[in-house]
């Protein structure tokens, strides 16, 4: 039984039109913004209103570790994910100090890091110390798998009533693109060359090696045959499982979610296949260089803004998104109309 499937909501259709054509009448060429166009129309779907809703916006950075790393898939070991975690909670991370600069709040939850932490400002929402190692049992249990999931609901839900209506989804934890790679070829049906890519930095044989487990584990635990929820419990993390639960939390209490890189986009995808209301509420940020990146967006049907080549995570590349987003919002409320500056306005033809 799938406890997601009829969560969400759909898109708000008249609220997106009168977004539309809002758009349409601002004097510069039909469409010159862009993808930038796209994403507030469709921010009007998801909240409901034309009047679009930017200024109050969380990332909400899900701080995990994995047993995987046992098996020489990452380049430094796990006790850097609490080092992280507790900095990017004080203000001191890449992520922090770039939503300093954009106006965007950041809250790191430990969802299960597995050594002690000490910032005061981590919000506690542990299910575990880290899961197991999957290349040798699942990583977790489902009902773990499923409490991790309804953790993310349950936080867009607390600040969505603290206010907040727009959200972006980060990670932090040691091993995680082995996770999220496993995720994707299960759910895609692909293999492990094709969703297996250097992480953080690994050498050739780190890169074999993570290949290897992944594709060991595909083929131990059935994967292209399992469900997502099974998915996440086998080979996850409890951050990804998290993250699944904020895009289910967006579709459900209308509130756009911005997807960072490859680890995000692996929740992205769970959440699509346990909520399929949940693509309603998804934004593309980037595309990063994880192989399987480009894969899961044309899956989603979305179409990321930036190309930089990221591979940091944190939610800095969602965070990069968010002065775009601005911008194009004082564009879209300017009020400069064809008409009000005189002139005749562009024409639509079919292209």
């Amino acid at each position: 039984m799938n406890p997601y499937e009829t969560l969400g909501k759909g898109l708000d259709r008249a609220a997106m039109q009168a977004a539309q054509e809002t758009w349409d009448a601002v004097a510069k060429p039909l469409h010159g913004l862009g993808k930038l166009e796209d994403i507030l129309v469709k921010i009007a779907g998801i909240q409901g209103t034309m009047d679009v809703m930017l200024a109050k916006r969380a990332v909400l950075v899900f701080c995990a570790d994995n047993g995987v790393t046992a098996q020489g898939v990452t380049q430094t070991d796990s006790h850097v994910t609490a080092v992280v975690a507790d900095n990017i909670a004080d203000g001191k991370a890449s992520v922090s100090r770039m939503c300093a600069k954009c106006g965007t709040d950041v809250f790191a939850v430990d969802i299960g890091i597995r050594d002690e932490t000490h910032s005061e400002r981590l919000l506690q929402r542990k299910i575990a110390k880290g899961t197991k190692d999957f290349s040798q049992e699942p990583a977790m249990d489902r009902e773990e798998a499923a409490r991790a999931v309804n953790t993310g609901i349950a936080l867009v839900k607390e600040y969505r009533e603290k206010g907040y209506t727009l959200f972006a989804t980060g990670e932090m934890g040691i091993g995680n693109t082995t996770t999220s790679s496993a995720v994707t070829a299960a759910l895609l049906g692909l293999s492990a060359e094709e969703t297996v890519g250097r992480g953080a930095g690994l050498s050739n044989e780190g890169l074999r090696r993570k290949k290897e487990v992944v594709a060991g584990a595909i083929k131990r635990y059935g994967l292209y045959k399992k469900n997502a929820l099974d998915v996440l419990a086998c080979v996850g993390g409890f951050d990804i499982a998290g993250m699944a639960g904020v895009f289910i939390g967006g579709a459900m209490y209308g509130a756009p979610v911005v997807i960072d890189g490859m680890i995000s986009a692996a929740a992205a995808l769970a959440a699509s296949r346990l909520c399929p209301q949940a693509v309603n509420c998804m934004i593309a940020s980037h595309i990063s260089r994880e192989p399987s990146m480009k894969a899961v967006m044309d899956e989603l049907g979305l179409s990321p803004v930036i190309d930089g080549s990221l591979a940091l995570g944190e939610g800095t590349g969602a965070a990069l998104l968010f002065p775009m987003l601005d911008m194009a919002e004082s564009v879209y409320r300017s009020g400069e109309t064809f008409s009000k500056i005189q002139i005749d306005s562009y024409q639509k033809y079919e292209e």
